[in-house]
Order: structure tokens, then sequence, then C-alpha cells
């Protein structure tokens, strides 16, 4: 019997935990589209925050770090808006809009630091703290209901036989709970061209919420 109640104890203390862990959000659930759930959903897109040089020159070819990055969120908005999921999503536009508008409290969206999200340990559920919590709080808060964020954390392009790939890491953060929901390194298709490798793994990003 004292077994038994010790047993009862500890699943009415675990439903209590669940039930008072804050709103209930929705989970990306596996499938040809595994965050599909999102494109209806009020999503901020932050800029892509960094890109790595790599052995093939690319990034040299593309302009250097930071016109690579902004090539590839010209990119992602394109492919993203060709298929519907602009109106319901904050892009990096708006952002730098309303950061324009706040600049004495508020984080430049090109200047988040995403450190933390690089690492190879950092995975869904993981918890990120300072100043990336602070920063995103902020973001959020200049725009109603908001509450996911989907970080392009960085854009890497790797060697495949005499071509090459573009890979980018991709977080989508719970900013009020300060917690990956997702993440994952999206892989685009091999090409020649170093152009064509970001417009491929863009499409593969907005794959996963829309079909083309």
């Amino acid at each position: 019997m004292p077994h038994i109640r010790a047993v009862l104890c500890f699943l009415a203390a675990a439903t209590f935990a669940a039930c008072n862990r804050g709103p209930k959000i929705s989970v990306p659930v596996p499938g040809e589209r595994p965050l599909g759930a999102y494109s209806t959903q009020r999503v901020v897109l932050v800029p892509v925050a960094g890109a790595r040089f790599d052995s093939l020159g690319w990034v040299t070819q593309l302009g250097g770090a930071t016109a690579a990055a902004r090539r590839l969120d010209t990119a992602i908005v394109a492919k993203l808006t060709e298929r519907g999921v602009g109106p319901s999503w904050i892009l990096p536009a708006e952002l730098v809009r309303a950061y324009d508008r706040n600049r004495n409290y508020a984080t430049p969206p090109y200047q988040l630091t995403v450190t933390a999200l690089r690492s190879p340990t950092f995975v869904a559920a993981s918890r990120y703290g300072e100043p990336l919590s602070s920063q995103l709080r902020t973001m959020i808060a200049l725009h109603d209901d908001t509450r996911v964020v989907l970080v392009p954390v960085e854009v890497r392009f790797e060697r495949v036989a005499s071509a090459g790939r573009a890979i980018l890491r991709v977080t989508l953060l719970d900013a009020r709970l300060t917690e990956a929901r997702w993440v994952a390194d999206v892989q685009g298709d091999t090409t020649s061209a170093p152009a064509r490798a970001l417009e491929s793994v863009a499409a593969r990003l907005a794959d996963l919420f829309l079909a083309p």
C-alpha cells in the first residue's frame, strides 16, 4: 500500500506540473512537411545570421560572408512567398522597420547573438540563454501575437565530388519559453554554382512548410 500510494502521488504531481507549464503550443509532427503546421501561424523569420568560409571558395565568389547571407535571405523570402507563407509571417524587412522605430532598446535583426545555436549539442527542446533570450523577447514584443522565431543560423558549403551543395543550420525557437522546438541542418541539391546552391537550400527550407 505505501508503494501504491507513492506511485499515485508521483503521477498526481507529474500531472499537475504538466498542466501548469503555460499555454500549449503546436509541435511539428513527422512527415513530408514536418513544419507544415507553422505555415499558417504567425512566425518571425530573422535574417540568416552568417555564412562560413569554405574550401570551395564559394563564399568568396558570392562577395563574402555578409553578401552570401543577404543573398540567401532574398532566396528564402522569395521561396516562402511563392508558396503563400508570407502573409502570415513577419519577414526580415518588417523586422528592420520595427527596429528602426525602436533603436533605443531593440537589437538589430542582423546582429542577434546565435553562438549557442551553432553547437551540434543544441537540439530540439534545448534551452538558450542570454543575450539571445532578451533579444528575441524584445523582438516579438514589437509584433502582436508572436512567439515562434525561425532562425537560419549559418549557411556553409560542402564539397560533393567535383561540385558542392549548401547546408543551412536552422532552428525554430519558442521565444517565450526560450527553447528550441525544432533544429536541423537543411541540405540543398548538388550543383557547380554557388548561387544555384543558395536557391536550392532555400527551396528545401520552404519544402518543410509547404509544397511547391
